[in-house]
């Protein structure tokens, strides 16, 4: 299992949403705040990326723009003098929002994705607020490929367009974050993005998310890396953020918490499956981590306290 594939499979949870968003100026949109992923693509025409106390950024077609969880709110708008208008109450649109394709000046896909916030990992959290995938020639046409399949199945919807949209929404997240990864292993990145460019580090990391249960040791794992013990500890901890082991817990408890959530699966069998050879010294590791019982945790998480959002973080979902 590769590391960016297992980390978005243990923390989405729910279906994703997505819709194509027609507007002609004078128009701006206020996003707020949300605990998910997000994106914008512009499929057609131009617009502008506003946010307090950073530089407008100008968007045009095939521009990307990923937001990570909890990003801060921004405004989407035709042009940085209509967004000065928008309050905090109100979204100006022109008279013929809704019109056909054809005719409108800006068409956006816009998009949404959950997130378990309870353990979020470093990989997505260490992400800027947002990030900026400008459109260029030859530049990661696997993308622009599953927007443009996205697009053109949210605009002709058909038989299985139910099945396909939320499919192809998780493969435009793996693919954002991928473009995104791959720009920054020739920039001299640090942390995770630099984790996963390390040849050394990162077959570690494939080590222990193909096999958790595994009683891995600093020096097992360093010989995978082909480096000394105390040269793979030291970078390891430099990249990752937490020692070897720290992280092989860590990420037993994430995967833990994720079949908690997602499957009906035994303690007994969860225990086993993550590396500790009693339910009783599972429950004890994972109240550790999460302050909570693995059974209490369950139930909370298959009950969430409802919580209403307001219309401008709806459409964004």
């Amino acid at each position: 299992m590769d590391v960016l594939s297992d980390v978005i499979a243990a923390m989405r949870t729910g279906r994703p949403h997505s819709n194509l968003t027609r507007k002609r100026a004078p128009w701006a949109t206020r996003f707020e705040s949300a605990p998910g992923a997000g994106f914008h693509v512009v499929l057609q025409g131009s617009c502008w990326l506003l946010r307090s106390g950073a530089e407008p950024i100008p968007l045009g077609v095939g521009d990307v723009v990923f937001l990570r969880p909890r990003a801060a709110e921004h405004v989407m708008a035709d042009s940085p003098r209509t967004a000065a208008r928008l309050t905090r109450r109100e979204t100006l649109t022109a008279a013929a929002v809704g019109a056909a394709a054809e005719d409108a000046e800006v068409v956006m896909l816009c998009g949404a994705y959950l997130m378990d916030q309870s353990m979020p990992h470093p990989l997505l959290t260490e992400l800027p607020e947002f990030i900026h995938l400008p459109a260029r020639v030859g530049r990661h046409p696997n993308l622009r490929a599953a927007t443009e399949l996205l697009g053109a199945e949210l605009e002709r919807p058909g038989y299985g367009t139910d099945a396909i949209v939320p499919s192809l929404l998780d493969t435009l997240l793996l693919y954002l974050l991928r473009a995104w990864y791959d720009e920054q292993a020739h920039h001299g990145s640090t942390g995770w993005a630099a984790a996963l460019a390390d040849s050394s580090i990162s077959v570690a990391l494939r080590d222990i998310h193909d096999d958790p249960a595994h009683p891995w040791t600093v020096e097992q794992l360093a010989g995978r890396a082909r480096l000394s013990r105390a040269a793979f500890a030291k970078r390891f901890v430099q990249l990752v953020g937490r020692s070897p082991l720290a992280y092989v817990t860590w990420w037993r408890m994430t995967m833990a918490a994720r079949a908690l959530r997602d499957t009906d699966e035994p303690l007994a069998a969860i225990a086993t499956r993550t590396g500790y050879t009693s339910e009783f010294a599972f429950a004890k590791a994972f109240k550790r981590e999460f302050g909570s019982a693995p059974g209490g945790y369950r139930r909370t998480a298959r009950n969430p306290v409802p919580h209403t959002v307001s219309d401008s973080t709806a459409e964004q979902m």
